[in-house]
């Protein structure tokens, strides 16, 4: 893993206590999804959905894949979608950039961004896309809903084992002011700790 992203890791992880008691009750309920699915011999499969797949949820795909391997945590799988396609915003890679990950993009109206770890790492391929996606799982997976507006327009989502609404504040509200970078970079800061939190409390 890289160095800059374990020292990211090593600040972020000691903020776990600032969750609050509710949001550390719903990331909670995810881990006994993992840790019930390890225990009955099923690998455990996740999928963070929001409206676009172009901020929040690719983030706590991303962040959710580097705290499992931070944390040693195998047979876990995750995905991401929304409920319409756009692309993966330039804004969000670059909040991972700075976290510390190494990024390729490839190009086109949708860049398939390569997003790694570390150095000899295999790639988080990153795009926009719906659940119904030949990438994503299209049954016995937990369905996570990242943003209120996706909670609302997707009542059911088929194929989900469990749903669960962990939702974020979108940053794109501040796009185009000056607060932007800060604000990408408090919402990555706060998707890093509360992943880093769920991946710890699988058993």
């Amino acid at each position: 893993m890289f160095k800059e992203l374990q020292k990211y890791i090593t600040n972020i992880r000691e903020e776990t206590s600032a969750i609050p008691e509710q949001r550390k009750g719903k990331l909670r309920g995810i881990a006994r999804f993992i840790s019930d699915r390890f225990k009955s011999g099923q690998p455990a499969k996740l999928t963070f959905i929001c409206t676009h797949n172009s901020r929040r949820s690719q983030l706590c795909q991303i962040w959710a894949a580097t705290m499992a391997e931070y944390l040693g945590l195998e047979g876990i799988d995750l995905f991401s979608a929304g409920t319409e396609v756009t692309a993966f915003n330039p804004r969000a890679v670059a909040v991972i950039e700075r976290a510390g990950f190494q990024v390729v993009n490839p190009g086109g109206t949708n860049p398939h961004y390569k997003v790694f770890v570390g150095k000899g790492t295999k790639a988080l391929i990153c795009f926009s896309k719906t659940i119904e996606a030949a990438s994503n799982p299209r049954e016995n997976f937990a369905a996570i809903m990242t943003c209120s507006e996706a909670d609302y327009n997707c009542p059911f989502v088929p194929g989900a084992l469990e749903r669960f609404s962990v939702p974020y504040t979108d940053p794109k509200e501040s796009d185009g002011t000056d607060q932007e970078a800060q604000t990408y970079d408090r919402r990555c800061e706060q998707i890093a700790t509360e992943m880093y939190y769920l991946i710890s409390q699988v058993h």
